[in-house]
């Protein structure tokens, strides 16, 4: 098939550093090309693909402070690939909303993958208006705000089978990956690790909008001993800090729609304590991959049990179920089903 993949412009993909939704469209991206298709990637300048790049800006938007305005590149984009949309035999986008109007309008079969959370209010007059534009979502539970949407399938997410692998490293510490957020609750972690008497070592990066909780409520935590902050980590660095780890905390306190940090710990062999929240019912297989806990209090009795977990089954599950090939196929036949009900529909109305 000749796909389309279209990325948001925030961060190159992959990116160098955190960014959840970029990293997915280069694992699809390259496992689709992997497969025998002919991708073009729609993406920043500094992204690094084996599909063909358009590239849309010559960096990501994070990256270049002489952005002040990260929608007018988006909205350029949109264009551009509205202008090459009937070389495709399908156009994946990952950028939210923004190509429901222009793209409802075309015959090129195409669809959304939705990133992010769905419980906003803004959100329903958008998929009220478009209530028949084909959008997929990456958990069952992300679903639930937008009752009305047209979700043509649920992909999990999937990572390439020997990009993060288990290393041998004695686990020595409990592990807390991602963002420094109050829905994350890294927080939370803290206490968690300080009440089991375990090392809690912190790799998350701090947005401009979380400044404040991390100033405030974060910040104060680190003085005391047994937490580490190392800041953000790159790819190469998760084999070791992951597999360093006697589990991963998760304490989420919103419905988180995936969850990425989960499988890139379950790849590296280790097991996932999270909230029971969002998609982690979906993600974890409870008392095989890690365990699904309500509150601090049962968190901590989790990290008590993970004598009873094997690493190497932790591995076999993510192997079984969360690698880039499985999903691959999975949008693969949800492409081939756009692309074939489209033909049908202009048959009909020709």
């Amino acid at each position: 098939m000749r796909i389309a993949q279209v990325s948001p412009l925030h961060e190159a993909v992959p990116p160098k550093l955190y960014g959840g939704t970029e990293r997915v469209v280069s694992y699809l991206t390259e496992e689709l090309v992997a497969l025998g298709h002919e991708v073009t990637l729609f993406a920043s300048g500094d992204s690094f693909t084996s599909a063909q790049l358009q590239p849309m800006v010559p960096r990501a938007l994070r990256l270049d402070p002489a952005i002040r305005d990260p929608i007018a590149p988006h909205i350029v984009m949109m264009e551009q690939v509205r202008r090459q949309a009937d070389q495709f035999d399908v156009v994946h986008f990952h950028t939210d909303y923004y190509p429901f109007s222009v793209f409802s309008r075309l015959k090129t079969p195409w669809m959304t993958t939705l990133h992010g959370r769905l419980d906003l209010a803004e959100l329903q007059p958008v998929f009220d208006t478009f209530p028949n534009v084909p959008v997929v979502s990456i958990s069952n539970a992300q679903r639930r705000p937008l009752p009305q949407a047209n979700f043509v399938g649920t992909v999990l997410h999937g990572l390439s089978e020997n990009l993060l692998t288990p290393q041998p490293v004695t686990p020595s510490y409990l592990a807390f990956l991602g963002r420094i957020a109050p829905e994350k609750r890294p927080d939370s972690a803290i206490r968690i690790a300080r009440r089991c008497g375990i090392p809690l070592r912190i790799a998350a990066k701090v947005d401009r909008a979380d400044e404040d909780y991390f100033e405030q409520v974060v910040k104060p935590l680190l003085r005391e001993p047994g937490v580490e902050m190392i800041g953000e980590i790159n790819q190469a660095q998760k084999p070791d800090f992951l597999s360093g780890a006697l589990a991963l905390l998760m304490p989420i306190d919103w419905p988180e729609p995936f969850g990425l940090v989960m499988i890139e710990a379950m790849a590296c062999g280790a097991p996932v304590i999270a909230f029971n929240r969002g998609s982690v019912p979906e993600v974890l297989d409870h008392g095989v991959s890690g365990f699904i806990v309500e509150d601090e209090t049962s968190a901590v009795g989790a990290v008590e049990r993970l004598d009873q977990l094997s690493r190497a089954r932790v591995r076999r599950q993510f192997e079984a179920r969360f690698t880039a090939r499985r999903m691959a196929e999975d949008y693969l036949a949800l492409y081939r089903r756009q692309a074939g009900e489209q033909r049908q529909h202009l048959r009909v109305i020709g």
